[in-house]
């Protein structure tokens, strides 16, 4: 039997990346999956990319940000599908600088996506959650919400804020059956950092230098990501609420030792 079979799932930010990753491996494992992205193109995509094997999928085009469209995205999946009982809050922005260097706007913007955006989608399932007194939230963390990252102030205070949140969500919905857990990866092979190597002056040297900051000697895989997901979203994973699992390669381990 596949792991999240009978399942239904919203998974944020699902039309490219990591989130286009967790809706094909998800779909795979059985479960409904919502296709929720600002893209209705890339929604599209991915959707026929399940369909065409043979899974279940719908459409959720909505901006993150905006609270009636959330709430209108929630509805419409639970009216095809009926009510959500895993939700998966992927969809991330990210933005380079320092604070004195990061304009309000760009900060709103990072923690509006990461963080509000995480809250707002919670927000809309939660009461589905709460009248079955079942279900699942997975959130999208990262290693700097954990411990900084040289110039990226606004997306380490989002990430953090979103570790937060998960250790509040998890102790005030655990009497009713609903389990919150963080994932907290490292640098991943996406398609967004491929495309930044590549346009680099000397892509090879700057890959290598990526893989050699890991103490595994690489940086992950999306479906290293993706595998961890699908444990923390089914039910092998009953008794972890709260937890926060680190996806990184040993890296945290490694900022976490004595420097020479």
């Amino acid at each position: 039997m596949r792991r999240l079979e009978q399942k239904r799932t919203i998974i944020t930010g699902a039309a490219h990346g990591i989130g286009r990753g967790l809706a094909l491996r998800f779909a795979q494992e059985g479960a409904a999956v919502g296709v929720f992205d600002i893209s209705a193109a890339n929604c599209a995509q991915v959707v026929a990319e399940i369909v065409a094997l043979g899974g279940q999928a719908i459409s959720l085009e909505a901006d993150l940000t905006q609270p009636a469209q959330v709430n209108g995205a929630v509805s419409r999946f639970a009216e095809h599908f009926g009510p959500p009982n895993i939700l998966v809050n992927n969809a991330g922005v990210m933005a380079n600088g320092p604070v004195h260097l990061t304009s309000a706007e760009t900060f709103d913007r990072v923690i509006g996506v990461n963080l509000r955006g995480a809250f707002l989608a919670s927000a809309a399932v939660l009461p589905y959650m709460l009248e079955a007194r079942a279900g699942s939230i997975v959130q999208m963390a990262s290693v700097t919400g954990m411990m900084g990252a040289q110039g990226m102030a606004a997306y380490s205070t989002a990430k953090g804020g979103l570790l937060a949140l998960t250790r509040a969500m998890a102790i005030d919905y655990a009497p009713y059956g609903i389990r919150v857990n963080s994932v907290s990866p490292g640098t991943i092979d996406s398609p967004m950092l491929q495309a930044w190597v590549a346009a680099q002056s000397d892509p090879h040297q700057t890959r290598r230098a990526f893989d050699a900051v890991y103490p595994i000697g690489r940086i992950g895989t999306i479906d290293e990501v993706v595998s961890v997901f699908v444990f923390l979203a089914s039910d092998e994973a009953s008794f972890v609420t709260g937890a926060n699992y680190v996806v990184d390669g040993g890296l945290s381990v490694k900022a976490d030792q004595p420097q020479d």
